[in-house]
């Protein structure tokens, strides 16, 4: 029996955090077994946000598979390739916006939301809000049937639907397929400082990170506000560090809790704790990571391995709109 075909990417903005791996790594290792998986490497996604202080991205990219390997992502079972690698995203970026109408675009709630959040870059450009039509055409290009989003994605998942509905509907043609949502469980983890966690505002824990870095980061998250004695109940409830061991721990959360509540242990100790856990939990990751990196050339084999299926599929749906738009 076939399997269905997901696809999903993570852009390579620098090095990848403990969000990154409850939110996307472990549901992409679980896919492996159910989907046809393709996970790409947006690097053309990473300069729309970052042209202006354009990133190393060959070392990010590196660095960055290094890390989905190292977290379990298989090339034996899963297509992992480079967005740039494949030029025909490009081509169908530019035939899906020929459809695709502009107030579509600038209602869009996540381009909205990051020219109001995000200050220090120029976000107010034509490539930028045309992104998620480079995120259709990546979905597309692929004809994948279904993409593991979070429920604060689906907006953009929709988006991708209405461009293929009206490319169907104006060309009378079935040649693309409305991609469904493969809901997958969002983890919210928060930044150490209680925000979002984010490399921008430099919360968060890496996972290559030494173990010592660590721990001071971890010394540095914010905890239960209303706690200010040793001897006050504390809230479990409203603290980040119980959070943490809620998310990575679950098995340990419920001590924690009950002696957080009984005064029986203070933030200190409780980080200290929590510090120890995570740097046992990243301990085999890195390992595997470092035997990884001693030999990039078997990360740029995966993914020339992996740049040369995508781009039999990608040629394959090309030639199909081609022939639509009766360019051959």
């Amino acid at each position: 029996m076939n399997k269905k075909r997901i696809l999903s990417g993570m852009r390579p903005t620098g090095k990848l955090h403990l969000g990154h791996l409850v939110g996307a790594l472990s549901n992409w290792v679980k896919f492996q077994d159910e989907y046809d998986c393709y996970f790409m490497v947006a690097d053309w996604h990473a300069l729309m946000s970052e042209y202006e202080n354009p990133l190393n991205l060959k070392e990010n990219i590196l660095d960055n598979v290094a890390d989905w390997l190292a977290c379990g992502v298989d090339p034996e079972k899963s297509n992992i390739f480079i967005q740039s690698q494949v030029p025909l995203h490009l081509e169908l970026y530019f035939i899906l916006s020929l459809v695709t109408p502009l107030g579509l675009l600038e209602r869009c709630p996540t381009y909205k939301e990051q020219l109001r959040e995000i200050t220090n870059r120029d976000l107010s450009t034509y490539a930028f809000l045309g992104y998620p039509v480079l995120q259709a055409a990546d979905i597309l290009l692929y004809k994948a049937e279904a993409v593991p989003v979070g429920e604060d994605q689906l907006p953009h998942l929709e988006l991708a639907r209405q461009i293929v509905r009206k490319f169907n509907h104006l060309y009378k043609t079935e040649c693309l397929i409305e991609p469904n949502a493969l809901l997958t469980k969002t983890t919210r983890l928060l930044g150490t400082d209680g925000r979002k966690m984010s490399k921008s505002y430099n919360n968060y824990i890496g996972l290559s990170e030494e173990p010592e870095v660590i721990r001071k980061k971890v010394q540095s998250m914010v905890t239960d506000p209303k706690r200010i004695r040793f001897s006050d109940p504390g809230h479990p409830d409203q603290c980040n560090v119980c959070n943490y061991y809620r998310v990575f721990f679950p098995e340990a959360a419920e001590e924690i809790n009950e002696a957080c509540v009984k005064s029986k242990i203070g933030c200190t100790d409780c980080k200290k704790e929590l510090a120890g856990k995570i740097i046992d939990l990243l301990a085999p990751i890195q390992k595997k990571r470092q035997d990884i990196l001693k030999d990039k050339g078997y990360i740029e084999k995966i993914l020339s391995l992996g740049q040369a299926k995508a781009g039999k599929i990608a040629e394959k749906t090309i030639q199909e709109v081609r022939q639509i738009l009766k360019l051959i």
